[in-house]
């Protein structure tokens, strides 16, 4: 007996070593997914509703989808998202806080945006919940308290978008694939500046209809049940027909064309090459194309862009495309960060990806491995139950057979090689690409041999063309005497030394608020002749940083990294920007400074100096014929890190005989604070010491 169980347990290892491993195992035929029908209906008012039940938890959730086409706006621009962001402000019936706090008594989640309303909520309660649904749905007020603040929220959204590079991109890359489009509409400054409550109000009560729109309801409930509740808090619901409109052409180039996007001191480049495409959801060549994107640049750290740049090149760490196929317009783009010193070659290795692709050289084990993946990705999203009925929605929505999706891995299998030729020669291009770059000026002269004419196209932050920087009419000396003339007005230079010399201090308290901050912070700047400087940020009683410096010694405490005691390179470095009017002293402190031209900032036009203190790297720019200063740009880089300060000045005001801003914008990275003058004083007692601890 013992010899047999040996010769048995034998048996299956001797089988397992006659397999060849290189010979790949025959697929077996792709299965239709079971996937349960959602039930339909069409209520009178218009809506089409969609449930897909699952009872594995007690929760619910309704969504109602406007069937409304996205509108021009032109000088409106950005007041769809404007409208949405405010239609959970307050009802007729309810304010802010009462939705708010009578959503959380219930645990429910409710959220809007500018084209759906959306609850969730336990099962027990979706009376409440869609009682507060259907009061926002119908009785949305919008009031000017809640208007203000966003409209105060979105500004400062438009001041952090002119430092984050790849927020230029993606604006460049709207702005130009879809001129005259909804899609090709950035909201800027000027065009938030003319949105109001009646506009918005006018928008919600357009977009905002029964007719054409979609009820999706997913969860614990059937429909027996739902039919009631829906009759009981969307019956009344009324408005027009949805908005349908004829969009505008895509663009559509004779070459490719470069643009351009300055982002002053930027060590890194972000590049978008991209292009518009003919395809809509549910296109037969749709799956075929995304499955060729997914070699391309989707697919993750094994597509062909990843591939090369990232791990053969080391130009970046990550380098992806992304095919974008909507209703009203669809486009493709490939890019990512790359240091300065390649960009020019991370450009042309993205085009040699493109015509690679279009020339086939796809190979069988890359698309299996493709069709593999995506095959996993589709079947785990079946386990949720949101899938179902966005799946129902699209069927209906985009006009679908009705087995689109039982049938997906059938039609996914049956894609191949021959599949993939054809929808890479009928929808890429490399060749008619719009190349997006921004990034340091030091890399524009290698852009031009990808343009097909040699002419660079120069973009501002939202995307517009912004005027070639033209040469200054005087010298940085004469910029500077200039300035201070004219914050120290109807004063020869006598006047202005005796003035000068009868100041021995100064404080200055300004208070700066942010949207997301629940109060107000409290900055305070000291000056003490000849050239001792301390600041302070506070609120609620805690420090948040301060800084001390003097001309031998400079510190600085900050509640998150601690207490940093300057060298004396940095000491040296700040001292030469400080002092009661800091430009006086750039000619003596050692400041490098050049005045590098005439640019066109947000309509002014502005002379811009170009400072170095030996740790920073400055821009201050000043309004041309005023020669008052409307804005400082400080970038400090580590490696290749970038942090950049953008600081805005505005409502300039006569102190002591002396012409100060009273009101300032601090951007840094995400955050925006906006500052006004509390007090300010000269030749009062100054506690310095208050600064070093």
């Amino acid at each position: 007996m013992k010899k047999l169980i040996i010769a048995l347990s034998i048996v299956p290892c001797f089988a397992y070593g006659q397999l060849d491993r290189s010979v790949r195992p025959q697929a077996g035929p792709a299965p239709t997914i079971n996937i349960k029908d959602s039930e339909v209906y069409k209520t009178a008012n218009g809506m089409t509703v969609i449930l897909s039940e699952n009872h594995k938890l007690p929760r619910v959730t309704f969504e109602i989808v406007t069937g409304s086409s996205p509108r021009m706006e032109g000088e409106l621009a950005g007041l769809a998202d404007v409208a949405g962001s405010l239609i959970t402000s307050g009802t007729a019936n309810r304010s802010k806080d009462e939705i708010d706090a009578a959503i959380d008594y219930v645990g429910a989640d409710l959220s809007a945006d500018n084209n759906s309303i959306r609850l969730s909520c336990l099962t027990k309660h979706m009376d409440k919940g869609l009682d507060i649904m259907s009061d926002v749905l119908m009785n949305a007020n919008f009031p000017q308290s809640e208007v203000d603040r966003i409209i105060k929220q979105n500004e400062s959204g438009l001041l952090s978008a002119k430092s984050d590079a790849g927020t230029m991109a993606n604006n460049a890359v709207s702005k130009i694939n879809f001129p005259n489009h909804p899609y090709g509409e950035i909201m800027t400054e000027a065009t938030l500046a003319n949105i109001n409550r009646g506009m918005i109000e006018g928008y919600f009560k357009q977009t905002f209809t029964p007719e054409g729109s979609y009820l999706v309801v997913v969860g614990d409930i059937d429909m027996a049940t739902l039919k009631p509740l829906v009759d009981k808090y969307f019956g009344s619901w009324k408005g027009g027909q949805p908005y349908e409109a004829t969009l505008g052409s895509k663009n559509t180039n004779a070459g490719n064309r470069v643009f351009f996007i300055n982002k002053p001191g930027a060590v890194q480049s972000v590049i978008q090459v991209t292009f518009p495409i003919d395809i809509k959801p549910g296109d037969p060549d749709y799956l075929k194309l995304n499955v060729l994107n997914q070699v391309l640049g989707g697919g993750g750290f094994g597509s062909r862009l990843m591939q090369n740049l990232r791990e053969d090149k080391a130009y970046t760490y990550g380098c992806y495309s992304r095919l974008n196929v909507n209703r009203d317009g669809s486009w493709i783009n490939a890019g990512g960060n790359f240091r300065n010193d390649v960009t020019d070659s991370a450009i042309t290795q993205i085009l040699y990806e493109f015509v690679r692709i279009i020339k086939n050289e796809v190979n069988q084990d890359e698309l299996d491995l493709i069709k593999s993946s995506m095959a996993g990705s589709f079947s785990r999203s079946l386990e949720s139950p949101s899938t179902v009925a966005r799946f129902a929605l699209s069927i209906i929505r985009n006009q679908l057979p009705k087995d689109y999706y039982q049938t997906y891995l059938q039609k996914l299998a049956a894609i191949n090689l021959k599949d993939i030729q054809e929808v890479a020669k009928k929808y890429l291009t490399a060749d008619k690409l719009n190349i997006i770059v921004v990034g340091n000026e030091e890399v524009i002269d290698r852009l031009k041999p990808f343009d097909a004419d040699g002419k660079i196209e120069k973009l501002d932050a939202f995307g517009n063309p912004v005027k070639e920087r033209i040469a200054a009419d005087i010298t940085a000396d004469q910029l500077l005497d200039s300035y201070v003339n004219a914050i120290m007005p109807d004063m020869n230079a006598k006047m202005k030394a005796k003035k000068l010399k009868k100041i021995k201090s100064m404080q200055e308290v300004y208070e700066f608020t942010m949207p997301q901050m629940p109060f107000p912070m409290a900055s305070t700047r000291v000056w003490i002749s000849p050239n001792t400087t301390g600041s302070k940020l506070e609120a609620q009683g805690m420090v948040f940083q301060k800084e001390y410096v003097s001309p031998t010694e400079g510190m600085s405490t900050n509640m998150q990294t601690g207490t940093e005691t300057y060298s004396a390179e940095k000491v040296a470095a700040k001292q030469k920007s400080t002092g009661l009017i800091p430009e006086m002293n750039y000619k003596t402190s050692g400041m490098e400074y050049e005045l590098i031209g005439i640019e066109d900032l947000d309509g002014k036009e502005c002379y811009v100096l170009k400072l170095n203190d030996g740790e920073t790297e400055s821009f201050e720019y000043f309004e041309k014929g005023t020669f008052m200063k409307v804005m400082t740009l400080s970038i400090q880089t580590e490696g290749e890190e970038t942090n950049e300060s953008r600081i805005t000045y505005k409502k300039y005001a006569n102190h002591n005989g002396i012409i100060f801003a009273d009101e300032m914008t601090v951007s840094m990275g995400e955050a925006t604070l906006s500052g006004k003058l509390k007090t300010r004083e000269f030749n009062v007692k100054i506690d310095i010491d208050a600064y070093k601890k």
